[in-house]
This record gives C-alpha cells, sequence and structure tokens, in this order.
C-alpha cells in the first residue's frame, strides 16, 4: 500500500498585516503557475494545503505549503526541485 507523506514544498513569509490571508492569496497563486507549482498541484494526493504559522522573526505570517506524495513522488519532488 502506497502512503502519502506530507512534505513542505513552499513557504512564504510575510510582515504583520490586517488580513493575511489575503495578501498571501498573490504570492500562492504565481507559485501555483512555476513549474514546482504545477508540477505538486498535479502529483499530491490528496490535493496540497497550506498552513498558517506565526513568526516570531519578522512579528508576522509564515505560510507552508504542504503536498503529500507516494515515496516515489516524494523522490522525484526532491532530487528534482530541491
Amino acid at each position: 500500500m502506497k502512503k502519502n507523506i506530507p512534505t513542505t514544498v513552499h513557504t512564504i513569509t510575510m510582515g504583520d498585516v490586517d488580513d493575511p490571508d489575503l495578501y498571501v492569496a498573490e504570492p500562492l497563486y504565481n507559485w501555483e503557475k512555476t513549474e514546482v507549482g504545477k508540477w505538486v498541484m498535479e502529483n499530491s494526493n490528496p490535493a496540497p494545503t497550506w498552513q498558517r504559522q506565526t513568526d516570531p522573526h519578522c512579528f508576522g505570517w509564515k505560510y507552508l505549503i504542504v503536498g503529500y506524495f507516494n515515496e516515489q513522488d516524494l523522490t522525484y519532488f526532491n532530487l528534482k526541485f530541491k
């Protein structure tokens, strides 16, 4: 049985803003149009998710994009995009 391994595929850091989810929409959309973004969107099972965390280094927010891959796809991702 193939297992889906959660993997952080991209990180976006932003300062303190009124509505961080609104301000992160454009960088997330632009990332999805890149080669790595397209590959992650096509190969993640289930679909990638994002997680918002506080970032004490910049007193703002950090967004993690998490993809879910089987072992073969994870190896490919690490060799090609990291």
